[in-house]
């Protein structure tokens, strides 16, 4: 029972991170919910493991954390450098010109 709540807390989250993505333009709004999507992900896979019986969905679900992490550190330095570029973190200010 418990499991089934993880899982339809994971598929929540993640259809807020899917929808902040999908409809905002700031970077770094856009940036949170990838991050709440990676999340959701993690909670579904973790219940998924926990409803099988088996700790192999607790182990991946600790690497992808890991992964999480460093993709933290680079989305953050990208937006930086798109700060410093343009002065803004509007994504519309950020379109490919060349044909």
């Amino acid at each position: 029972m418990i499991s089934n709540f993880g899982v339809i807390l994971g598929v929540i989250l993640f259809s807020i991170g899917c929808t902040g993505f999908m409809v905002r333009r700031n970077a770094i709004v856009i940036f949170l919910s990838l991050e709440i999507m990676v999340n959701g992900a993690i909670l579904s896979i973790i219940s998924f493991g926990a409803e099988a019986g088996v700790r192999e969905g607790m182990v991946m679900g600790f690497f992808i954390i890991a992964v999480a992490a460093a993709e933290a550190v680079v989305g953050l330095a990208i937006i930086l450098r798109m700060y410093r570029m343009k002065g803004s973190i509007d994504i519309s200010l950020f379109t490919n010109n060349a044909a």
